[in-house]
Parts: C-alpha cells; structure tokens; sequence
C-alpha cells in the first residue's frame, strides 16, 4: 500500500510572486475566491465544505494567495467584526457582517480540513498562516512602528525613515520523528490531550542546531533515549498557529525509558501488530488513539506500520 503525501501540503497553487504588485488588479478580476476567516477559523456550509466568497468584505484587507489556472485566491482577516452570538463561536460575525449563507459556521480546520480533498485544504491552511502572521505582526519589531502591507500581504514595510525594515512571513521549523526498536515504536502523550491520545514526540528547532541534532536532543529530553540513523522522510505545513514540521525516523541506540513529566505525560513502546486496533483522536472510542489522519504524526506511523517509511 503507498500512503498519499501529508495532508495540507500539494495545493497545486502558482503563488505568482511575480503577480503580487499587481494584486489590485487580479482581485478586480472576473475568476476571484476570497477565503474568510475569522479568529483562525474558515466559514463552512451546512454540508462542511469551505465558502469563499467573490469580493472581501470592505473592511478587510485582502491578501494575495495565488492562481489556479485563471482563479486567483485570496485570504481575509474578519476577526475585526463581533460574534453574532457570543456563547457561540461558531456562528462567527454572522450571515449579514460576511456577506455568507445565513446557515454558516465557522470551524477550525482541524475539524474538518481532513475530509477535503488534500489540494483544497492545502490552499486553505496556507491562507490561515499568513493571516496569522499578519496578526501577529502589525508592529515593527526593530523600533515599534505600525507597519503597512505590501506585495499583496507578503510582506510587511516599516514606515519609519529611521528604520526602514522589511518582515516578511515566517514559520517556526519543529521536528517530529518516529522512533523505532525491531517491531516497537516509541509513542507519548501531553496530559492535556484527550483521553487515551498518543502521537510520536516532536519539538522545535532551537537555533544553532542541525535538523538531526535536533531529533537527537528532544528525543533525549523528553524520553532518555539515544537514537541513531536519524533519516528525513517528508515535511507538513501545519499552520496552528505557525509551523512547519519536518519529519523523521530514528532507531533507537537505547531503550530504557526515563520520562521528563514537564515534557510528556508519558510514553511507550507500542508492537506494530497492536496499531491496527487503535482508535483517532476525537473518534469517540475508548483505549489509545492515534493522531489524526491529516497529521505528519499519523503519516509517519502509518508508513512504518505498512512497511513504507525505512
């Protein structure tokens, strides 16, 4: 069995960074698809499939994504307007304020991106990072200074003559890596996961260290265990709210575990035979769970499980 690529990724997306000056225009265009979102969340229909609509809402500002062909994509910021009811935020700024279906909601795409085609979700996970970038930096971290969109939202310009600097998108690199023993994997979970939840450990990159030397630390600080022939095997942008996460695999040099409880709650060797009757996360079932299926996580042990990864 041959195990599609990580979800969100293959948007199949020109993201025509030669177009990007010139996004006025294609926004004027007769082919356009303006995503909202509002406080990170993506407007859906009764039936969970993403609304775009064909103008954005005329307080926002638009940011460009790409081109399907002769569609261009675009991402808006509406977490500006209120909830229509605030005891339920998945009613968001309502069918008026966006412009939408009266029977809208507003979901997290963690609750429905795995059920889209893997293209549609991609698009709609690049749009939610970018507007979080946005969000996140309105200020000029050099000197203070609100700071203006450019390039169609992919960059943002201090204004201060003094300073003068650009900011342009960025992601947070973390590692995520299946440790392997034989027939065993080694799994965790963090006590605020739901019940019975595992996933393989992962951590950020911290600065002056190699992607394997990485893998090699956390693995360390979070289990006790040394890993050896540490081997890339696929990235996942994973934009919740800013990373991308590079995966691995590792054999492990040892096998004595020794749980850092700040880190895990804790971990386990898991037999490739018990993997199959598993449950997912959020699926309701009782027992251990593994991650969802639109996670690198799931991708990397699924791979191992099916004999597909090393």
């Amino acid at each position: 069995m041959t195990l599609r690529p990580p979800h969100y990724t293959g948007a199949g997306l020109d993201r025509a960074d030669d177009r990007r000056e010139d996004a006025a225009a294609l926004l004027a265009g007769p082919d356009v698809r303006v995503l909202p979102l509002w406080h990170g969340r993506h407007a859906v229909d009764a039936g969970g499939a993403p609304l775009w609509r064909r103008r954005p809402d005329d307080g926002a500002q638009p940011i460009f994504l790409g081109l399907t062909g002769a569609t261009a994509w675009f991402a808006e910021d509406l977490s500006a307007l209120p909830a229509v009811d605030p005891d339920d935020r998945d009613r968001g700024p309502g069918d008026t304020a966006a412009g939408l279906p009266a029977d809208a909601r507003w979901l997290d795409l963690r609750a429905f991106g795995n059920r889209l085609p893997r293209e549609l979700a991609a698009i709609l996970a690049y749009g939610r990072g970018l507007v979080f970038w946005h969000q996140t930096h309105r200020f000029c971290g050099r000197c203070g200074t609100a700071t203006e969109v450019r390039k169609g939202g992919h960059q943002r310009q201090c204004p201060n003559p003094a300073c003068n600097a650009p900011h342009f998108p960025r992601t947070d690199p973390a590692v995520i890596m299946l440790v392997t023993d034989g027939d065993l994997c080694l799994l965790g979970r963090q006590g605020w996961w739901p019940d019975g939840a595992l996933s393989t450990l992962a951590g950020f990159v911290e600065p002056g260290e190699t992607l394997e030397e990485a893998v090699a630390r956390e693995v360390r600080e979070e289990a006790g265990i040394a890993v050896r022939d540490v081997r890339y095997r696929g990235s996942q942008p994973w934009p919740f709210p800013s990373s991308l996460m590079l995966g691995f695999e590792a054999i492990a040099a040892s096998t004595e575990l020794r749980i850092d409880t700040t880190e895990l709650e804790f971990a386990r060797w898991v037999h490739r035979d018990e993997l199959a009757g598993f449950g997912e996360w959020g699926d309701g079932s009782d027992g251990p769970k593994l991650p969802r299926a639109d996670s690198i996580s799931r991708w990397l042990i699924e791979s191992w499980r099916l004999g597909t990864g090393r």
